[in-house]
């Protein structure tokens, strides 16, 4: 057995929130550098992006984070971390601790497993209501990966990540918040589905067949699968929504608006820019929040024994 034994109660709802939400801030610590370099790679080519951005090429994900550290610091693909961790605390918390009770919730009475149509339906309902209330945090972790600082002379639009919230909303109103939102639930509604949906059936079909242990063979490979199936069908909506929430106001009118722009000017291999720091970032970070989400578990679980055992 490799890690914590499973517990023999099951896990409460309040464990699976608190341990999300923690796992998922640990895994951006590890795969931030690989996300900031996928935003950077999405929004390379638009049209109305300043001199500054049109003077420094991005190539690969290794080129991409090697560039920044040379002409904007080691720090560079750390932009936005803060709000990247305010983000995981309330966006992962709520997708995937609140997952198996919104699937219990859509499962008939009575039935012993849940279909397949079912676990979808819960992977959609958490991912909206994830973004319903991360959205904000969303918008600013975006600005901030996609600025470009060149030396200490260049001009920082926002001076911290408050700033960054009180800027925005001085300057865009609310809504400047909320920009992206539309395809930011489809983005993330398919996201969601492809991660908890494949993680929840692959680990299951290990488990059933007796391939593999619920210890951390079995979580790793769900993991990965999961990382790569999230890839492939959420990368189209995933430069859209980046390239909107980053547009200045009156580039795009709408989500679609930015889709037509980006095919016409740049094609359809649009929609796939980045998709190896987007596969690298989401993959790594699946196999690290999964791991990590499922020790937590089993580690709050066993202290929350220990503090209701009378001895």
């Amino acid at each position: 057995m490799v890690g914590l034994k499973p517990s023999e109660v099951p896990t409460t709802t309040a464990v699976k929130f608190l341990g999300a939400g923690t796992a998922a801030c640990f895994a951006d610590l590890l795969t931030f550098p690989l996300d900031t370099a996928k935003v950077r790679l999405q929004i390379q080519g638009e049209n109305q992006a300043t001199q500054v951005a049109r003077t420094v090429q991005y190539r690969g994900v290794l080129g991409t984070i090697l560039t920044m550290v040379r002409t904007e610091g080691p720090c560079s693909p750390y932009n936005g971390l803060v709000a990247g961790l305010q983000r995981q605390m309330s966006f992962a918390s709520i997708r995937i601790g609140l997952y198996d009770s919104v699937k219990q919730f859509y499962t008939p009475k009575g039935s012993d497993h849940s279909s397949i149509a079912t676990r979808i339906l819960a992977g959609c309902t958490t991912g909206a209501m994830a973004v319903a209330c991360a959205q904000p945090t969303d918008v600013v972790k975006v600005r901030f990966q996609a600025s470009i600082h060149l030396g200490p002379g260049s001009n920082r639009k926002y001076r911290g990540t408050m700033d960054a919230y009180r800027t925005i909303t001085r300057e865009e109103g609310l809504r400047g918040l909320w920009k992206g939102t539309l395809p930011n639930i489809t983005r993330n509604a398919i996201v969601n589905c492809a991660e908890m949906v494949t993680y929840d059936i692959i680990k299951e079909k290990l488990l059933d067949h007796h391939l593999l242990t619920d210890n951390f063979p079995c979580h790793f490979v769900s993991a990965f699968g999961a990382g790569f199936c999230a890839t492939v069908v959420a990368s189209p909506v995933d430069v859209v929504k980046t390239r909107y929430m980053n547009s200045p106001p009156g580039q795009y009118r709408s989500p679609l608006d930015c889709m037509l722009k980006m095919v016409a000017q740049e094609g359809s291999t649009a929609f796939y820019k980045g998709f190896t720091p987007s596969f690298l970032r989401l993959g790594a970070w699946n196999v690290m929040m999964f791991i990590t989400y499922e020790q937590l578990k089993r580690a709050l679980m066993k202290v929350q024994m220990l503090r209701e055992s009378p001895f």
